[in-house]
């Protein structure tokens, strides 16, 4: 079956281990990014493993179930949508690479399988994983502000 993609990529002044512990840990994501809440089933702190369940809320009517999939610690995390959106074979990663500046780029990327629906939410999508990305850029960069104060 044909795959829909979508994608974003941004640049933050922060190391990989600050921008990591931020995408690392569900219960962190409503702080910096769209979500009105999420966490872990069960409820747990973070950072996330492989296998960990967690979920995002978006408004009243959307909760996204995710199962973590591989951690390649400081550097990347896959995950694949369980339920909450109606898509089929939905992965996604995030790949952070390290600058020659010491920042780091972050690449967020998904896939699913090419059906009516799934290209309804490829157009939500791709207004949203620019922001996403646009979100967690400004919430490391501002750790990196917080450090550099007295």
């Amino acid at each position: 079956m044909r795959k829909l993609r979508v994608e974003a990529e941004g640049m933050t002044r922060a190391g990989p281990g600050i921008v990591w512990s931020l995408v690392a840990d569900a219960n962190t994501y409503p702080g910096w990014g769209p979500w009105d809440d999420g966490g872990y089933r069960p409820a747990s702190s973070g950072p996330s493993r492989q296998g960990s369940i967690q979920w995002f809320r978006y408004g009243r009517r959307t909760t996204s179930i995710e199962e973590i999939l591989e951690i390649d610690e400081h550097r990347r995390i896959a995950y694949r949508v369980v339920s909450g959106l109606p898509v089929k074979s939905y992965r996604a990663d995030v790949t952070l690479t390290p600058t020659p500046t010491g920042g780091t780029s972050i690449h967020w990327a998904a896939t699913w399988d090419k059906t009516f629906l799934g290209m309804l939410v490829e157009r939500r999508l791709r207004l949203i994983y620019p922001r996403i990305v646009a979100a967690l850029v400004a919430a490391a960069d501002q750790q990196v502000a917080q450090r550099a104060q007295p």
